[in-house]
């Protein structure tokens, strides 16, 4: 889906990430984690073709990134970032229906019955069909990050990007949030996440990409990827990892380090 080629990251002259390289492959939810400042967001917003990378190049569906139009890129990959601006006078309804623009001519404001449709199945998956007329801004920040995650999924774009969907969420929300990305990324679609909770990116994830010290530690499986010393150098800090029968790994900060 997206294929990130010895990409650098910088904010004027100052570079924050170096040689990063992976792929994001249909049927992969991918979480992206790593300590506050190190850049996950400005990496997911790079893939999104919202911040251009200050070297190498992201090649979506064999096109670089940035030959691709606003509306043609829309139309590929939507992007959900950690925290939407507050609504006033519209509804979830309509928060929703705006992820249809990009498949909408400037003249035409109206829906028709695709567009109902992508918007109906996104409040379904999203548990949000019953809050559907709800001013959006009554909601609780939970449900109005799940209202922007349906926005997302109502764009049909193959490829999501989310920066931090479980922020606001409950336990159960998170999870079926990560479920529900699963599904989407089982449909032959490709999801990316970024996490700090490194047990949910180790539950849920195909694989994840571990950023520290200023390039991609390492992106893996959940076994290889939360590896203890590839851990302390992301984080400064010890991170016991414990491997479970079933396979899954668990990690936890060991305070008496």
């Amino acid at each position: 889906m997206i294929d990130v080629r010895n990409v650098a990251l910088a904010f004027g002259e100052c570079v924050f990430l170096r040689e990063i390289s992976f792929a994001l492959h249909p049927g992969e939810l991918l979480a992206i984690v790593g300590p506050n400042g190190v850049g996950k967001t400005t990496l997911l917003r790079a893939m999104a073709g919202l911040h251009p990378p200050a070297q190498g190049e992201i090649v979506v569906e064999g096109r670089n990134l940035r030959e691709l139009s606003p509306r043609a890129r829309a139309q590929e990959i939507a992007f959900l970032s950690a925290d939407g601006p507050m609504l006033d006078g519209v509804t979830v309804r309509e928060v929703v229906s705006s992820g249809r623009l990009p498949y909408r001519p400037w003249w035409r404001w109206s829906s028709n019955p695709e567009d109902d449709r992508a918007v109906g199945e996104a409040l379904e998956r999203t548990e949000l069909a019953g809050h559907a007329e709800r001013p959006f801004h009554a909601l609780s920040s939970g449900e109005r990050q799940r209202v922007w995650i349906a926005l997302a999924l109502a764009q049909r774009a193959r490829t999501l990007l989310l920066d931090e969907p479980t922020s606001h969420l409950d336990v159960r929300h998170a999870f079926e949030t990560l479920r529900m990305l699963r599904a989407f990324a089982a449909e032959g679609c490709a999801a990316a996440v970024v996490l700090h909770d490194l047990n949910l990116a180790g539950a849920f994830a195909d694989r994840i990409a571990l950023l520290g010290a200023g390039r991609l530690l390492r992106c893996a499986e959940p076994a290889r990827a939360l590896d203890e010393e590839l851990l302390r150098a992301a984080y400064g800090v010890r991170i016991d990892v414990q491997r479970q029968t079933d396979g899954r790994v668990v990690a936890f900060a060991n305070p008496n380090a």
